[in-house]
């Protein structure tokens, strides 16, 4: 069971770095490499408690569906997303945000167990892993960039 963590120090406040982190369009938005789009559930604005989505999106050349549901929310601090149908066998995905200095780190938690097993943990160790990570990571720096260029725009950071 990989667990990736990714840190992103952000200069903005955790309120902005929550809400943009939430929002379904901006997450469109970070994605555009592989087309990933909402097709059901909230596929536009931001999620809360109890919100799910489904996402369309060609991964590693194979078009896939998952679906994920809002289960923990904590604003502007915490909010988690696990998976309720999808490639993987689970996922769930800490979406932290805590002050730090004058902006914010956010904490990327992302604990999944791949299918198929045996074949599952040799795909981590041969590249799934790795990919999450970089897909993790681009995201995150995609979030950043649109937290603090709102920031700049609205005076408001830490």
């Amino acid at each position: 069971m990989p667990v990736i963590r990714i840190e992103t120090d952000i200069g903005a406040t955790p309120e902005l770095c929550f809400d943009l982190a939430r929002d379904v369009d901006l997450h469109q938005a970070s994605t555009t490499s592989s087309n990933e789009r909402a097709v059901a559930g909230v596929t536009h604005g931001r999620m809360a408690l109890g919100d799910e989505v489904t996402w369309e999106a060609t991964r590693l050349g194979v078009r896939q569906r998952l679906s994920s549901c809002i289960t923990t929310f904590e604003p502007p601090h915490l909010f988690v997303d696990e998976m309720v149908h999808g490639a993987f066998a689970r996922f769930r995905h800490e979406h932290v945000f805590a002050t730090r200095g004058d902006g914010t780190r956010m904490i990327d938690v992302f604990d999944y167990t791949s299918p198929l097993g045996l074949l599952g943990r040799i795909a981590d160790v041969a590249f799934l892993r790795r990919y999450m990570t970089r897909l993790l990571q681009d995201r995150a720096r995609f979030l950043k960039l649109e937290a603090e260029a709102q920031a700049r725009v609205s005076g408001v950071s830490r």
